[in-house]
């Protein structure tokens, strides 16, 4: 049987199979950008490079507030200095342009930031540089309780909008799931323009250090337990928009691999997995799909969405949600 084909379009560009490298600091060095693509990963994308970087750079400020005035320096002490970013705004231009001539997938350029101000210019240098396409990743943690959802959304698709004016490349958006109605967030962007939205960023929760009787900040690596939220809204927007969708998060092994594009992936991104076992792990994440799909005598276009999430209304889901708790059961 002739294996069934895996090449896919994710933000309009041409790939050979689902599964990247998501952005992280795998990414920085050359030598493992040549590794992780002969690995198998179908596109790299890079670490992000920070509004407060650029802005710094730019005109020595953060968040419109000057690091060396004592009246703004007690709220700027925690951000890093300069020097301890791995690339400042012109080493990340330079950067792009290297990985674009040590490999032959797409290369993907990430910026983080929070705002809506000039920054975001930066942009089109990014696509100067030669970048395929650009993910952009609004994390903002929201404690002004006097700011409304509806203010917070706005300011998501103005962003998207903005962008779009000043780029041709693609713009995918990557989101905390943290909406009141997501839903209707990624019909918002994916009507604004956005050629992709990834689902979703890691919400980096602090921990409380009870001897120093502090918050305590903590990274650890993603596991199964994060996938079914992302397997969830997949599968109830992918019929819906007209964008890609790609999830991150929670994809340990191939079999979850399998799960995304059920759920209507059109791409995977991956670093965990890859920190555990190596870049050639994402091959495992192709081939493992290449099998099922020939088990299951599914094309990949056929397997994609196939666990269809349109169909559950909100009864169906409260329903379901009623099921669940009722099939707990108190004994041992």
């Amino acid at each position: 049987m002739t294996p069934a084909p895996l090449d896919t379009t994710y933000l309009g560009l041409h790939l050979a199979h689902p599964f990247m490298i998501g952005a992280s600091p795998l990414a920085d060095d050359l030598d493992m950008v040549r590794r992780l693509e002969d690995g198998g990963s179908s596109a790299i994308v890079l670490r992000s490079l920070f509004e407060e970087q650029i802005t710094l750079a730019e005109s020595g400020r953060i968040h419109e507030m000057d690091p060396h005035e004592s009246q703004f320096a007690p709220a700027l002490a925690a951000f890093p200095r300069p020097d301890r970013y791995a690339f400042a705004p012109d080493e990340y231009l330079e950067h792009i342009r290297r990985v674009k001539q040590a490999v032959r997938v797409p290369v993907i350029a990430s910026l983080n930031g929070m705002t809506a101000h000039s920054w975001l210019t930066f942009a089109t240098a990014i696509e100067a540089a030669g970048a395929d396409a650009l993910e952009l990743n609004l994390y903002k943690v929201v404690t002004d309780i006097s700011q409304s959802s509806l203010e917070i959304e706005t300011e998501i698709r103005n962003v998207l909008v903005d962008l779009k004016r000043a780029v041709t490349l693609p713009v995918a958006l990557k989101l905390l799931p943290y909406f009141t109605a997501f839903g209707h967030v990624a019909h918002q962007l994916d009507e604004a323009g956005a050629d992709g939205l990834i689902l979703f960023n890691r919400f980096y929760e602090p921990d409380i250090d009870t001897a120093a009787i502090a918050s305590r900040a903590k990274i650890e690596l993603s596991d199964h337990g994060e996938l079914p939220l992302r397997l969830r809204w997949a599968a109830i927007l992918h019929s819906r928009l007209h964008c890609s969708i790609a999830l991150t998060g929670g994809i340990a092994t191939p079999t979850d691999g399998v799960k995304a594009i059920l759920a209507g992936a059109t791409a995977v991104q991956i670093v965990s997995a890859v920190l555990r076992h190596g870049p050639a792990y994402l091959a495992s994440m192709r081939d493992g799909l290449a099998r099922w799909l020939d088990v299951n005598e599914l094309t990949l276009d056929e397997a994609r969405g196939r666990v269809d999430g349109t169909q559950d209304t909100d009864l169906a889901e409260r329903a379901s949600y009623i099921r669940t708790l009722h099939s707990w059961s108190a004994r041992p």
